[in-house]
C-alpha cells in the first residue's frame, strides 16, 4: 500500500518508518527542506533509540522516501495521514490547529480516487468534522472519508510501542475507511493488536481522556509522596501496595518532579478547554494541571533545604534535563522550572544529560554544560538528580563524593537506597521517603 505523512517530526517520521519497514511505501513530506536533506542524508532530527537504524534500512530498501512536494505524495497515496504539530495556542491554550487546517488545504487540490485522510495529530474532539469540511469545500467531487487514528508512543519506547501496540483505536464508521484501515495496520496482525473501531469524536476524544487520566495517576503519586515523608511511610512501597490491585494497576505510579514532555501538559490543558466549550467542566484535571505546575518549582526548595535553607552563590550540579530518558525532548520538562528556581534563589548551576543538552542550551543561558556525571559535579554544594537515565543508576558514589565539594545528593527519581548514600556519608534527600 502506498502511504504518505504529512509532517516529518517526532510522530510523522516515527509512524512513517514503521509503515515502511511493514513493508508499505511510504514517503514523509515536510516544509522544510533543510530536514528533509537531512534525513535523505540519514541524519535523525530527533533522538529515539533505534530509529536512525530503520530510516536507513527502510530508504536502502526503497520502501521510504522523503519529499517537500505534498501534492504528489497525496495524489499517488491511499491513506494520507497528517501528523503535524498542535501546541498550545499562546495566550489561551487552546490546541492550536492551523497546521493541521492548512494541511487539509493542502491535500484537498491533490486528491485522486479514493483516498483516505487519517488525522494523526493529537486533535479536540469535532476537528476531524472541520477537516472534513475544508476538504469538501475546495474539492466538491473529491472522494474521500477523513478518519482520526490518535497515536500512543511513549518517547524514548515508540518504535515498540508502535509495533507492539496496546491498541489502535480508529475513529470512522465508513466501511471503505475501515476496509483501508485494517490493510494498513495488517502487518501487525501476528501481534493479534486490537483494532478498536468508534466514531470519529470518540476517537479524538479518547486520546486526551487517556493522557489527562495518566497525568492524574502521576500526581495523585506525588501528593503521596509528600504525605509519606509527613508521616514518614515509604510511597515505593505505598506504590507496589495499591499497584498490585488490578483495577489500579502498577504504572505511572513513580512519585517524582511531576510529569512534562510534548503531550501530558498539553493535553490536559486542551481537553480541560474543551470541556470549558462545552460547558462540561474537568474539575479534577484541572486540579491535576495546577498541582503538576506548581510540583515542578517546589522541587526547588527541597534542593534548597538539602542545602541548610540557601544557595546563594552554591554551585549546584543538576543530572537529567529532558523530561524522562531515552529522549532529548525538553518540552515542559520538569528540570526548567526546577533549574529556573535555583538560579533565582542565587545558585549557580551545572548541568549534564546524555541527549538534550543542545535542545536546554537556549533555554537555560546560565547554565555551564559539562561532558559527564563526574565533571558536572566537581565542585558543586549538592547533586540533584532530574531525569532517571540508566548512566545516572550505578554511578560510583565515593568518585562522586570526592567530586563535590559537599556530599548532599538529592535525588527526585528514587535512583538510589538511602542506607548505601548514609553510609558513605551522604546527606541524601529523595521523594516520598523519610
Amino acid at each position: 500500500m502506498k502511504i504518505s505523512i504529512i509532517g516529518s517530526g517526532y510522530v510523522g517520521l516515527v509512524s512513517g518508518v514503521c509503515f515502511a519497514d511493514f513493508g508499505h511505501i511510504v514517503t514523509c513530506v515536510d516544509k522544510d527542506e533543510t530536514k528533509i536533506e537531512a534525513l535523505r542524508r540519514g541524519e535523525i532530527p530527533i533522538y529515539e533509540p533505534g530509529l536512525d537504524d530503520l530510516v536507513a534500512r527502510n530508504t536502502r530498501q526503497q520502501r521510504l522516501f522523503f519529499s517537500t512536494d505534498l501534492a504528489k505524495a497525496v495524489a499517488e497515496s491511499e491513506a494520507v495521514f497528517i501528523a503535524v504539530g498542535t501546541p498550545s495556542r499562546r495566550g489561551d491554550g487552546y490546541a492550536d490547529l492551523s497546521y493541521v487546517y492548512a494541511v487539509a488545504r493542502e491535500i484537498a487540490p491533490a486528491i485522486k480516487g479514493f483516498t483516505v485522510v487519517v488525522n494523526k495529530s493529537t486533535v479536540p474532539v469535532g476537528t476531524g468534522d472541520e477537516v472534513e469540511r475544508i476538504i469538501a469545500q475546495a474539492r466538491p467531487d473529491a472522494d474521500f472519508v477523513v478518519v482520526s487514528n490518535p497515536e500512543f508512543l511513549r518517547e524514548g519506547a515508540a518504535i515498540d510501542d508502535f509495533k507492539r501496540p496496546d491498541r489502535i483505536v480508529i475513529g470512522t464508521l465508513d466501511p471503505r475507511g475501515r476496509e483501508v484501515m485494517s490493510e494498513v495496520y495488517r502487518p501487525l496482525n501476528l501481534n493479534q493488536p486490537p483494532l478498536y473501531f468508534v466514531d470519529r469524536r470518540t476517537s479524538e476524544l479518547i486520546k486526551y481522556a487517556a493522557n489527562a487520566f495518566l497525568a492524574t495517576k502521576i500526581t495523585f503519586i506525588n501528593e503521596m509522596a509528600d504525605l509519606c515523608e509527613k508521616t514518614g511511610a515509604n510511597v515505593q512501597d505505598l506504590a507496589r501496595g495499591i499497584g498490585m490491585d488490578k483495577r489500579i494497576g502498577p504504572k505511572f505510579l513513580h512519585a517524582g518532579p511531576g510529569y512534562g514532555g510534548s503531550c501530558f501538559p498539553k493535553d490536559t490543558t486542551a481537553i480541560i478547554k474543551t470541556s470549558q466549550d462545552y460547558d462540561s467542566p474537568l474539575r479534577l484535571i484541572e486540579t491535576v494541571a495546577a498541582v503538576n505546575e506548581q510540583r515542578k518549582r517546589g522541587m526547588a526548595k527541597k534542593v534548597i533545604a538539602a542545602c541548610d535553607g540557601s544557595v546563594r552563590d552554591k554551585s549546584i550540579a543538576v543530572l537529567g534535563l529532558s523530561f524522562k530518558p531515552n529522549t532529548d525532548d525538553m518540552r515542559d520538562a520538569p528540570s526548567i522550572a526546577l533549574v529556573t528556581a535555583l538560579e533565582d534563589a542565587g545558585a549557580r548551576v551545572r548541568a549534564f544529560d546524555p541527549a538534550a543538552m543542545e535542545q536546554a542550551k537556549s533555554m537555560m543561558p546560565d547554565v555551564t554544560f559539562c561532558e559527564d556525571a563526574y565533571s558536572c559535579a566537581k565542585g558543586a554544594q549538592a547533586l540533584v538528580i532530574v531525569t532517571e537515565w540508566d548512566a545516572f543508576r550505578a554511578l560510583d558514589l565515593d568518585r562522586l563524593k570526592e567530586e563535590l565539594a559537599a556530599p548532599v545528593m538529592v535525588d527526585l527519581r528514587n535512583v538510589y537506597r538511602a542506607e548505601d548514600l548514609r553510609r558513605r556519608g551522604f546527606r541524601y534527600v529523595s521523594v516520598g521517603r523519610a
